[in-house]
């Protein structure tokens, strides 16, 4: 079923609410500059490309308008998202980028790009205080680098929250070579979230009301439902552990559809940005996941998906009806419609509050029928890492007495408060765990500067990597859902040599206070992560919070293994579901210093951040 604008009832696409309604007034906010609304069903504008080896990027202030009310949004070149930008592998490029910000902004007077995922000199890699001294109103930088991989990735800043604010783009390196896959179309899907709070704004009311979009608490008739379906004594030892670990099961992201506004490429679902093909064809999907705080769960209806490359880097073909994109990953798909004229793309919000959509078509103006948004999941106990492989209920520790220190799992110790480097073992196999015993299982151990620590309100027990789990809220929901086990690359380990050494690092937060970390210790009381220039180094990563995070090194690639240590798939960000521990071996090939943080905005704005500096 499709149909052509303005009869959109027609179809059977789900009546807006009235705030829906009003976001959808305005198909692409930078591209009204005057703050002037289109209707609801306008074609979508589009976004600019810019192609070759030398580039003139302005980044400045644009008013916007996606709810109703114009808000001043950070830009380039005048455009929400940024220009698209296109490279060819092997080339040498040069981007000026001029702060042209205005005196005053609300978005702060220095500004900076950071062109994620590629592989370039550490001054060139665009993080203020870490590789440059950022770009100060009225100065230009200039970038200049050899493009030395092909793929899709992005850019955006890293300055002042101004990526939530707009200035985030695409960008797309043609290969020098064939390809090992044919195409005749391709479209880039750059999904991201919107809000008319100013970051700062939004940060601040994160750090005072940390909860104040989980408005889906369980209620009595979830209790009714669950025992009817598990029995009481399940239900009350189930709520009985939540209440002791001082958690909600359904605080699964901290914002969400009740403050975002969700974008593909820039425009609203009721704006219908629109991709063509003519049947028959081959299209290449490019999904980008520019949001700040949004993992996205993509999927379209009545199309297949070959998954072909994962941030930039080619994979074996796999196919599949939907994907969980985190915060900052890229994802390329090959589609062949055919059969009808409009297929929609469908991308929610993984805690089911909102979504954006757009279609792919053979003409502008037409559109397929859109989903309703799938049930609302909780978290488990296997979520927590709390399930120690049985299926009964797990003895649950008490709580710490300590008001302020939120829920506790097994493990927490208030003794010392020592603060020491992450954990380092020289060793090649796998750091180990303590000998401590859960349910037949080894417990997870813990950097001693967990202990005691006011911004640690949790602990993994038996954490798994979790790598062939599509996550919450897509299990066995009767489609095809790509996990981390199912990618591999089509080459084999690009190094080949065995780690020489393992680093521990434990993600870790205080929900109450969202206050985020590494090992309990935020950025700016920590010290610099130590690799030795060309060696091979294995980073393991453990979970103790009940939130995603995805992990994100610059300036080098992440290659991930599976269970036994096998290396999987290269990626440059690397999702980390809530009580899970994963790893990936790094070759410390980039000399300088170097960002390592959390990709949610206001995780890494609150703490979880390190700097990597690679030594001779």
């Amino acid at each position: 079923m499709l149909f052509d604008f303005p009869d959109a009832r027609a179809a059977g696409v789900p009546s807006p609410s009235r705030r829906r309604f009003v976001q959808g007034l305005a198909a692409g906010g930078a591209a009204l500059a005057l703050g002037a609304r289109l209707p609801a069903f306008a074609a979508a504008p589009r976004v600019p490309e810019l192609r070759g080896t030398d580039f003139d990027l302005v980044i400045g202030e644009t008013p916007v308008d996606y709810t109703g009310r114009v808000r001043p949004a950070v830009t380039v070149n005048g455009s929400l998202p940024a220009p698209a930008l296109r490279f060819r592998e092997g080339d040498t490029v040069t981007l000026r980028v001029r702060n042209a910000l205005p005196a005053g902004s609300v978005h702060g007077h220095h500004t900076s790009i950071h062109w994620h995922g590629l592989l370039l000199p550490a001054n060139m890699d665009g993080v203020p205080g870490i590789s440059f001294d950022g770009i100060h109103r009225g100065e230009t930088w200039v970038y200049r680098f050899d493009v030395r991989q092909a793929g899709t990735y992005w850019y955006h800043s890293h300055s002042a929250m101004q990526e939530q604010a707009g200035l985030y783009g695409a960008l797309i390196i043609d290969p020098a070579g064939p390809e090992p896959f044919a195409y005749q179309r391709e479209h880039v899907v750059l999904l991201s979230d919107w809000t008319d709070l100013t970051p700062a704004a939004l940060f601040a009311r994160l750090k005072r009301m940390p909860g104040h979009d989980n408005v889906y608490r369980r209620t009595v008739g979830d209790f009714a439902r669950d025992a009817s379906r598990d029995g009481l004594h399940a239900t009350l030892a189930d709520r009985g552990m939540w209440g002791r670990m001082r958690m909600t099961p359904s605080d699964l992201s901290d914002v969400n559809a009740n403050t975002y506004t969700y974008l593909m490429n820039g425009t609203t679902g009721p704006g219908n940005w629109t991709g063509l093909f003519a049947p028959g064809e081959t299209v290449r999907l490019r999904f980008i996941n520019g949001a700040s705080m949004t993992y996205f769960d993509v999927r379209i209806p009545g199309l297949e998906m070959t998954v072909v490359a994962v941030d930039g880097q080619y994979v074996h073909p796999v196919s599949v009806d939907e994907f969980r994109i985190a915060a900052a990953e890229t994802i390329d798909v090959l589609v062949r419609p055919s059969g009808q004229d409009a297929y929609t793309l469908f991308a929610q919000d993984s805690a089911r509050t909102g979504f954006v959509s757009g279609t792919l078509a053979v003409r502008e103006g037409l559109r397929a029928p859109v989903p309703p948004l799938d049930p609302r999941p909780i978290l488990t106990m296997r979520d927590m890492a709390m399930d120690h492989g049985t299926h009964g209920a797990p003895a649950m520790p008490a709580a710490t007495p300590d008001a302020h220190a939120g829920h506790a799992m097994a493990g927490m110790d208030h003794g010392a408060h020592a603060m020491p480097a992450p954990v380092d073992h020289s060793a090649h196999a796998m750091p180990a765990t303590d000998q401590s015993m859960h349910g037949g299982m080894p417990m997870q151990s813990h950097p001693a500067s967990e202990r005691g620590n006011p911004l640690v309100d949790g602990q993994a027990m038996t954490p798994t990597s979790r790598l062939e789990d599509p996550g919450n809220g897509l299990r066995d929901n009767g489609r095809r859902v790509l996990s981390y086990s199912m990618l591999k690359s089509l080459s084999g380990d690009p190094d080949g040599r065995e780690p020489g050494r393992s680093v521990e690092l434990h993600l870790t937060g205080h929900m109450e206070r969202f206050a985020w970390s590494f090992d309990g210790q935020k950025f700016s009381d920590s010290a610099p992560l130590a690799f030795k220039y060309g060696e091979r180094l294995r980073i393991v990563l453990v979970n103790d919070t009940m939130m995603s995070h995805p992990i994100h090194l610059h300036g080098m690639w992440s290659d991930v293994e599976d269970d036994d240590g096998a290396f999987m798939v290269r990626k440059h960000t690397v999702d980390m579901p809530p009580g899970s521990r994963r790893s990936y071996r790094v070759t410390a090939d980039a000399l300088g210093r170097w960002a390592y943080h959390c990709h949610l905005l206001y995780h890494m704005e609150s703490g979880m951040m390190r700097t990597v500096e690679v030594r001779e």
